[in-house]
């Protein structure tokens, strides 16, 4: 039989992103509910090093669900990839008997995660805490709504400005190896281009097109790039577009960590509460290492390992989307 769980810890680590304090919120709320000890580890896996861990009660996640960013902190560690680090980490954990953990965040803290539990034997839940999408497993992540909401928001105060001014604008949403962001956002505030590094770029093909619109005077265009393209992010394309239509008149808007930032919006509290819930029911049921994801509608579970190693995988029927209603 599986041991029972009777203490948990719950951190957030990588980079952090909307939602994540409702996952936290719900985490220990359930915890408590089910009699169990509830321990948060500040700044993720740095923390657990540190023996930075105090045990929280329901005050402790009280008027957070609203709030943006994490109040447990987030931070990488490099002392957690080498084997020293993760023997003290668990060292500390041993301390309050904690045998269950939860952790909230992106592929790199579900591979420490996978690695730690493998070494220590102790059961680890991951909850998909970030903006970019990027995780197998699950049809969204935490973070991920607000993100590209804020996105479409900023986008759409540009297109006022380029349409006073005739302007060509090339946006820089987030998403390092996903461009999750860029394709919402850019098929949500009709943009001519969006460039992603799930796909081939065809800068010869934009071009083409951006001249055509210009023959029809349609001097308004905008083009979403995610800042992990493989042409580069928008100072680069930007360049490139100059040069091929200089007459264009071409600016750059780089959204950044705006996008990271911000009250997480109601479908974000509603996953990762979710998530949050059946994150400890999973450990008193006694699974271990898998992600806790939403497909369909439904809660689903997907191993640590697997859901690191297949990325999500964006149809070309989306791009096929975006040159028809662009044109």
């Amino acid at each position: 039989m599986e041991k029972k769980v009777t203490n948990i810890g719950v951190l957030t680590s990588g980079g952090d992103s909307p939602g994540m304090n409702a996952a936290v919120r719900a985490v220990v709320r359930t915890g408590l509910f089910h009699g169990l000890r509830v321990y948060g580890i500040m700044r993720g896996y740095a923390g657990m090093i540190d023996d930075d861990i105090k045990e929280m009660d329901g005050r402790s996640v009280a008027n957070i669900i609203q709030r943006g960013g994490t109040i447990l902190k987030t931070a990488r560690s490099k002392d957690f990839m080498e084997f020293e680090g993760r023997q003290k980490a668990f060292a500390n954990l041993q301390k309050r008997n904690i045998d269950g953990l939860v952790i909230i965040g992106g592929d790199g803290s579900f591979r420490g995660a996978q690695t730690f539990s493998n070494e220590f034997d102790i059961p680890c839940i991951g909850l998909p805490g970030t903006i970019d999408k990027d995780i197998s497993g699950s049809d969204t992540t935490i973070g991920f709504d607000t993100a590209v909401n804020t996105a479409v928001q900023a986008i759409d105060k540009i297109r006022d400005t380029m349409d006073a001014h005739d302007r060509l604008f090339i946006v820089e949403v987030m998403g390092r190896d996903a461009g999750y962001i860029a394709l919402h956002s850019g098929i949500a505030t009709g943009a001519e281009n969006i460039l992603i590094p799930e796909t081939k770029t065809d800068m010869a093909g934009m071009i083409e097109s951006l001249t055509e619109k210009e023959k029809r005077k349609k001097l308004v265009n905008l083009i979403v790039v995610a800042e992990g393209d493989e042409f580069g992010g928008a100072a680069e394309v930007a360049k490139y577009v100059k040069e091929k239509l200089p007459t264009a008149d071409v600016r750059v808007c780089v959204l950044g960590h705006i996008q990271r930032g911000g009250s997480p919006t109601c479908e974000d509290r509603l996953v990762a509460s979710h998530m949050g819930y059946y994150a400890v029911e999973s450990l008193i049921m006694g699974r271990k290492n898998m992600m806790v994801g939403v497909i369909n509608n439904k809660i689903h579970y997907t191993p640590l390992d697997k859901a690191v190693k297949e990325k999500q995988k964006i149809g070309q029927e989306w791009m096929k989307i975006v040159k028809i209603l662009a044109s």
